[in-house]
């Protein structure tokens, strides 16, 4: 299986031969996989070389002139460090572009916490009208991709990952898809958590949601998928608690309850390996199992 980055790399170099309004922008994470694209279209793939502000104000800049371009790096790169790029030249100018990150929140343990972007999509919170993507397997940042590039001119992120499931789930942008059904709860599995998700549930009489797009988050979905028991588990590979306030929102008129379980705010500074970094903070299959059947039984 190819990973996420990969497929990024190979769709948008197919998008940039068919549409000559898409341009991308790096700061040297993933340049030399697009030296191909970069050679056929010198004008539309810029390198700006390791300035992650310059990054942003050349994406706001190209949306500016009309062209829909494609910001790519490491999430803390993206989001973190060009926070006053984002906020200012993308929203508050007006323009939109898409927003393409790879080593999100334990992608890559061995690059430290400055490889590290647990808070990426709560820190997007803040900002108003973003649409964000969490793909769980190669096929399903293809589909969101594309979206994402004919989806006007919208500010969109999207969140890629090692981290990813066996198998795609068939997504439909902005919707929750349910992937299991039960009566005493719903668990709703965002992107690479699907698969541990899954494993945690199995013989429990649950109901299993699955979001690919957390924002705008489905609340109908969400609504649609409970029974007289009002209570909710989300599993998120960021920030715990992140999609809370939205569960919340969603539940408002009824009596409920949210469990929230994601990366802790506490630095768990240990370097390691991806699986080892899911145990440490509660995210495993077994983890998820104990934690889950607590809140529900």
């Amino acid at each position: 299986m190819d990973t996420m980055r990969d497929r990024f790399v190979d769709v948008t170099t197919r998008l940039l031969d068919e549409d000559p309004r898409l341009a991308v922008v790096l700061a040297d994470i993933t340049a030399a996989a697009f030296e191909p694209a970069q050679r056929r279209h010198s004008d539309r793939v810029v390198n700006v070389g390791i300035r992650e502000q310059l990054l942003i104000g050349a994406a706001g800049g190209l949306a500016l002139t009309g062209m829909r371009p494609i910001a790519h790096t490491f999430a803390s790169f993206l989001i973190e460090r060009p926070w006053e790029q984002v906020k200012l030249d993308l929203v508050h100018q007006g323009v939109g572009a898409v927003l393409v990150s790879a080593a999100g929140s334990y992608d890559w343990p061995a690059g430290g916490r400055t490889h590290m972007s647990p808070g990426d999509v709560a820190l997007l919170d803040t900002l108003p009208d973003w649409t964000v993507h969490v793909p769980g397997h190669p096929e399903e940042a293809e589909q969101l991709l594309r979206h994402a590039v004919a989806d006007g001119d919208r500010n969109v992120y999207v969140r890629l990952s090692a981290h990813q499931n066996d198998a795609p789930v068939a997504v439909e942008p902005g919707r929750f898809a349910t992937v299991r059904t039960g009566g005493r709860g719903v668990v709703l599995a965002v992107g690479p958590m699907l698969d541990a998700v899954l494993a945690a549930t199995e013989g429990l009489d649950v109901t299993v949601l699955y979001a690919a797009t957390v924002r705008p988050f489905d609340a109908a979905g969400l609504r649609a998928a409970l029974g007289e028991k009002a209570d909710v588990v989300l599993v998120e590979p960021y920030l715990a608690g992140t999609s809370a306030n939205e569960a919340h929102a969603a539940l408002a008129d009824r009596p409920h309850r949210v469990l929230a379980l994601g990366v802790p705010r506490e630095e768990h500074r240990q370097y390691g390996a991806i699986p080892e970094h899911l145990a440490a903070y509660g995210l495993d299959a077994a983890s998820l199992k104990a934690r889950i059947g607590t809140f529900l039984w």
